[in-house]
């Protein structure tokens, strides 16, 4: 793909993918319960490529399992809400619960929506907004064409995390999927850490 063609289809999945998130009404159904919304993620960023995937983090006092599964219980009904899978993540650092929900779209392709239930005011209330925007802000035309071409190429089957692209190109200058693959293997042997620009 040249580069008008990377960022066309860049644009048509950003459309769709904003399509789905009105049509289905999941944030929706999260404001209506009194919880604060953010989209995070790849299409916070313009960086959506191949994979079907939006990300919200919504936010509230007192996350419990049953006010949180109560919501999700409502969003159920919705037909074209066709899986649900839940993390319960409360009693970790990141007093969350992490909702995993696949969505059929109008042209039957099957969308995942992350949802990351937090307790507001804990450590990570905001961080990955401030990530996601900070990457926005340094990132060059050049290095989001570099992504989003890394990404399209990017072979069926290979489990290369989002930030992976973003933290190899825009801190380390990766410009290949070889250069990627060989970032991504000496990366993970790192201790965990969560990067931002």
């Amino acid at each position: 793909m040249n580069q008008n063609e990377i960022l066309e289809r860049a644009a048509v999945g950003e459309a769709a993918a904003r399509k789905v998130l009105e049509k289905s009404r999941i944030a929706d159904a999260w404001q209506a319960a009194g919880c604060r919304v953010s989209l995070v993620g790849s299409l916070r960023m313009g960086l959506l490529a191949s994979h079907r995937d939006i990300d919200l983090h919504v936010y509230s006092k007192g996350v419990t399992t049953e006010g949180s599964f109560a919501i999700v219980a409502g969003i159920a009904g919705n037909p074209d809400v066709v899986e649900i899978k839940c993390i319960n993540g409360l009693h970790t650092d990141e007093h969350c619960i992490a909702w995993h929900l696949s969505y059929r779209a109008d042209d039957g392709e099957i969308w995942q929506i992350d949802v990351i239930h937090i307790e507001e005011g804990t450590e990570f209330d905001g961080y990955f907004e401030q990530m996601a925007d900070r990457i926005k802000e340094v990132m060059t035309p050049e290095q989001r064409e570099t992504i989003l071409r890394l990404k399209f190429g990017t072979p069926a089957g290979c489990d290369f995390h989002g930030v992976e692209y973003y933290e190899a190109v825009i801190a380390d200058g990766v410009t290949t999927l070889d250069e990627l693959g060989s970032w991504v293997a000496a990366h993970r042997l790192k201790p965990q850490y969560y990067w931002l620009p």
